[in-house]
Parts: structure tokens; sequence; C-alpha cells
């Protein structure tokens, strides 16, 4: 993508997300870069999935739900239960329709950097992972080491976010959507296979 096209896109995102929302955006673009130019995958590629995968945050709950509603797009029962779930759904729609992605793993690594998936696209583990530890993130306990490890081992780091994730979820009693835990697994167990 032309540097043109970025620029508009920064532009566009700039004027619908609130401004904690666009630091996080540009944070998390800068840190898929960074992770792109680690593990030899195309930089502005990482960048614009970075900038776009929030494209739909801060769409209010019905708003996101009547979008699915109007473009066609499965609503799962959990997601019913907790529609912030929805915005990566509809980012990667959005990211294609309003934004002109075509790429698919683009579209992708925006739809799944919330929950993950079985057998993640390099793409995907790095917008997935960019999310979590983009400077601006604080909260987790985890963060120093999983901000160094990240660039020994991507998968390592992976596995070691999905159960911090699942541990916060469980402790908050939020809503875990049964896509992250099948990611956990999935990791978990291909740990397993390479160590025997």
């Amino acid at each position: 993508m032309a540097k043109s096209e970025i620029q508009k896109i920064r532009k566009e995102l700039a004027k619908q997300l609130d401004s904690k929302r666009y630091e996080h955006t540009l944070g998390v673009a800068y840190t898929a870069a960074a992770l792109a130019m680690r593990y030899d995958y195309d930089i502005m590629k990482a960048f614009e999935a970075g900038l776009l995968h929030d494209c739909a945050k801060c769409m209010t709950h019905e708003e996101r739900l009547n979008y699915c509603k109007k473009n066609n797009l499965e609503v799962t029962e959990i997601e019913k239960k907790n529609p912030s779930l929805l915005h990566a759904k509809v980012g990667a729609d959005l990211s294609n329709r309003k934004y002109g992605i075509i790429d698919e793993d683009i579209c992708n690594a925006v739809r799944f950097h919330t929950t993950g998936r079985p057998d993640m696209t390099l793409l995907e583990k790095i917008i997935f992972i960019a999310d979590y530890l983009e400077p601006h993130r604080c909260e987790a306990e985890d963060l120093p080491i999983v901000r160094k490890q990240v660039f020994v081992d991507i998968d390592s780091a992976l596995r070691t976010i999905l159960s911090d994730t699942l541990v916060f979820l469980e402790k908050s009693g939020n809503e875990i959507d049964p896509m992250t835990v099948k990611t956990y697994e999935y990791y978990i167990n291909q740990e397993r296979q390479v160590t025997g």
C-alpha cells in the first residue's frame, strides 16, 4: 500500500477514534512494524493491520450489533452477551468496505486480534501480540517478560499472553470467548508436541 493511502487511513482514524484509542492504535501499528522487522515480515502490511485493528472500537454496542445485522455478519451468543467483542469482527469488515483493504491476511489479523485462533498466520500473531504489549499498555503483570520474550520466540510470547488473558478474564468474571480457549489449547498442544 502506498504511503498516501496509509496517511488517508490515519486521518480518518484520527476523526473516528477518541484520542486515547488513537494513541493506542499508533502504538500497536509501530509495535507491529517492529515485530515485522524482527520476523522478516512485510513492515507496511503489519503497520497497516495495526492501524486498522481497532477501527470499530469507538462504535457503541448497538451500532456494532446493527452493523452486523445490516451486513449479514454472524453474531454468536457470547457476542450478544458481550458486544464489545464484536469490534474485531466489525473492524475486519470495515477494513474491507470502508478502507478498501482486499488483503485477506490483514482483514483476518484485525478479525482475530482479540481472541486469536488456532494456527494463526504470522501477521495475526503480530497484531494479537502488538495489541497486548504496545508502549501505552501497563496493566498486565507479565508485560516486561513478554516484551523481551516476543523478540526471542513469538509462539512462547503468544502462549504467555493467552494464558494471562484467560486468568485475567476468569478472575474478573468476564465472559470468555471459546475461540480464546481453543487458541490457547492449540498452542499449548503444539508446544507439547515439540518438547515431547
